[in-house]
């Protein structure tokens, strides 16, 4: 059974935000296309209440999906409303349909592995109830629940607080490495463009001990934030470690970065932040990698990041404030 290709992991749709030199993408405007004229849903969830999928194994474990109000299709490919990035997942794996009775309807979509609910394959479709554990071929489980306002709340900063610095609210260390290798294997199969961005605040340690580490936390906090006004809706950006950042760039060519790069540099150096009764200006040095920079045995979360970190000292070492892309 032949693939379209996916969407690229995590995402359910190309919709991009670009800025400047930051090259656009091609938005999806396809529709999907299997038939749901069979069923069709209520305008509103029944007494406040609503279906969700959590993930509980698999890419994103942890994140809760609320389920649409007609129906939900889950796959790999870009017509899905909830992307699953693992190759055990077909392109259009199944859909949830939400009944005008207010039943949730499980279906097949004939996927290559088969979908199942609590160990029994699923052929037709199958009723949902709250407390079912749906696999996705051999690797994605997602649990299903009906949930007030509260448990849905409760639920999404639970898998906020696991995937973000609490200080910055960029994404964490150990997500940007999980999320890297996701992305880095989709670049492999479809022959696609990556790249990341690493940088740090140059002579950061002189804002800690001449005004505290307050207006450093501020420092971090507002660099943090024009990096997120900077970035497309579906780069990554996180906290690497320190006063160190990584901008992970999809489908964008290496001299496309270096743009972004330089604009991300100019921006810093020109941004003034208030912060324990001063105005602080500081300057960021960058290492830029591209994953086709890479000969075939060193394509791989560490062979990435490590030629980053090595152009970034480079910066540094030139001067500072500065892009090393080579």
């Amino acid at each position: 059974m032949s693939e379209d290709k996916a969407d690229p992991p995590g995402t359910s749709s190309r919709a991009s935000r670009p800025s400047g030199d930051w090259a656009d993408e091609e938005a999806s405007t396809r529709s999907p296309t299997v038939d749901t004229v069979s069923f069709s849903a209520p305008l509103q969830p029944v007494h406040g209440r609503r279906a969700q999928l959590t993930v509980i194994s698999g890419p994103n474990t942890g994140r809760a999906y609320l389920l649409r109000e007609g129906e939900t299709l889950l796959g790999r490919g870009k017509e899905a409303h909830i992307g699953l990035d693992d190759a055990g997942a077909s392109r259009m794996h199944a859909r949830v349909m939400l009944t005008v009775d207010g039943r949730y309807l499980l279906e097949d979509i004939q996927s290559r592995n088969g979908t199942f609910v609590d160990g029994v394959r699923v052929e037709g479709v199958r009723e949902l109830v709250s407390g079912d554990r749906i696999h996705i071929g051999p690797n994605v489980t997602l649990s299903f629940a009906i949930v007030d306002a509260q448990a849905e709340r409760i639920a999404h900063q639970l898998y906020e607080s696991s995937v973000r610095d609490a200080l910055t609210r960029a994404h964490n260390r150990r997500y940007l490495v999980d999320r890297l290798g996701r992305e880095i294997a989709y670049a492999r199969r479809h022959a696609d463009a990556l790249s990341i961005v690493i940088f740090d605040i140059d002579h950061f340690k002189r804002v800690n001990d001449t005004l505290g580490h307050l207006a450093g936390d501020e420092v971090l906090r507002e660099i943090s934030g024009l990096v997120a006004r900077l970035i497309r809706q579906e780069d990554v950006f996180a906290r690497y470690g320190g006063e160190e950042f990584v901008v992970l760039a999809r489908g964008i060519d290496h001299l496309g970065t270096a743009r972004f790069a330089e604009r991300l540099r100019a921006s810093v150096e020109r941004l003034e932040i208030a912060a324990e009764s001063s105005v602080v200006r500081v300057t960021i040095s960058l290492g830029l990698a591209s994953l086709d920079e890479l000969g075939e045995g060193q394509r791989t979360v560490e062979g990435l990041l490590r030629l980053a970190d090595s152009r970034l000292y480079a910066a540094k070492a030139g001067g500072r404030n500065r892009v090393c892309s080579e």
